[in-house]
């Protein structure tokens, strides 16, 4: 792979930019971290071929449950909301794929976003349910 361009530079570049990111390592991937926890990894694949990246996804899981149905090899959706990409620098993972689930996955993490803002919902509404319960 000398001479041949990192392909996972520009999404690190990008989760970098975000605010309040913690950059670290975890085994051989670079980790990202903000507000609540990781919300990428990514760097080289298994055995050190390809690239692989991981994102915390919520309201773009069925996207990638479709993507991993459709190409396997380079897309699994998990089903605590982890999505692993493989990639290569000749197959890169699309820009507009990894940009999406890169803000995705940042928004969970620190607390925004429309997953976060269904969640508080949720919560307010069982909450309001159980009041109405006990006061009967």
């Amino acid at each position: 792979m000398a001479g041949t361009q990192d392909p996972t530079e520009p999404i690190r570049v990008s989760a970098a930019s975000f605010p309040d990111v913690v950059v670290g390592m975890s085994c051989n991937q670079y980790s990202f971290k903000a507000g609540k926890g990781a919300f990428l990894y990514v760097g080289p694949g298994a055995k050190g071929i390809g690239f692989k990246a991981m994102f915390k996804l919520d309201h773009s899981m069925d996207e990638a449950r479709r993507r991993a149905t459709q190409e396997p090899d380079r897309y699994q959706a998990g089903s605590t909301g982890w999505v692993t990409t493989r990639f290569t620098a000749d197959k890169p993972l699309p820009k507009s794929v990894w940009e999406k689930w890169l803000r995705e996955s940042y928004e969970i993490c620190v607390g925004t976003g429309a997953a976060t803002k269904r969640a508080k919902k949720a919560a307010a509404k069982k909450t309001t349910k159980k009041k109405a319960a006990a006061k009967k």
